[in-house]
């Protein structure tokens, strides 16, 4: 049994359809979906202010932004959750690890500059992706930069929960 379609509910104007999932830029055939989160202003806003994304950046200034995020934040699952987390080297330990698991994401990193990777699309978030990727060099200072700000960040991190008591006594 075939229903018929009422043509009111696919009109895009109409307010009760402004919340619908719709083709990026009304175009079926970019293969993108415009939705009220990737689309939204506050989203563009978010995701086009990270390094990555941010106008004006050298490849390796991104990569350093991106290397220390990343290291200051794996240090903690690995020292507070990891397997040596109730011992009195739990914070070295996960040190040892957060280090251990920039150095295979630097790898990887290495790995994909080398692999001629394609430009970068835009999309209905970031519609102009920086140039920053687009060679094999841009890459390998992204990676390198993701190394030495990865070790940075897991060493802020470290210090940080080392000397916590420390901390807590100047601030007290």
């Amino acid at each position: 049994m075939v229903q018929a379609v009422d043509a009111s509910k696919n009109n895009p104007s109409d307010p009760r359809n402004r919340e619908v999932v719709f083709p990026a830029e009304r175009d079926p055939m970019q293969g993108n979906l415009d939705t009220p989160i990737n689309a939204s202003p506050l989203s563009k806003w978010f995701i086009n202010n990270l390094p990555a994304y941010r106008p004006g950046l050298t490849p390796f200034r991104r990569g350093l932004e991106v290397g220390m995020a990343h290291g200051y934040f794996i240090f903690g699952p690995f020292a507070k959750l990891g397997p040596l987390r109730n011992t009195p080297n739990a914070n070295l330990a996960g040190l040892l690890a957060a280090i251990g698991l920039i150095v295979i994401s630097t790898g990887a990193l290495s790995l994909y500059a080398n692999s001629n990777p394609k430009p970068a699309l835009g999309s209905v978030t970031v519609p102009n992706p920086p140039d920053a990727f687009t060679s094999k060099e841009g890459w390998n200072n992204f990676g390198s930069a993701f190394l030495i700000g990865g070790i940075g960040g897991a060493v802020v991190a470290y210090f940080l929960t080392s000397n916590l008591g420390i901390l807590q006594g100047i601030t007290g």
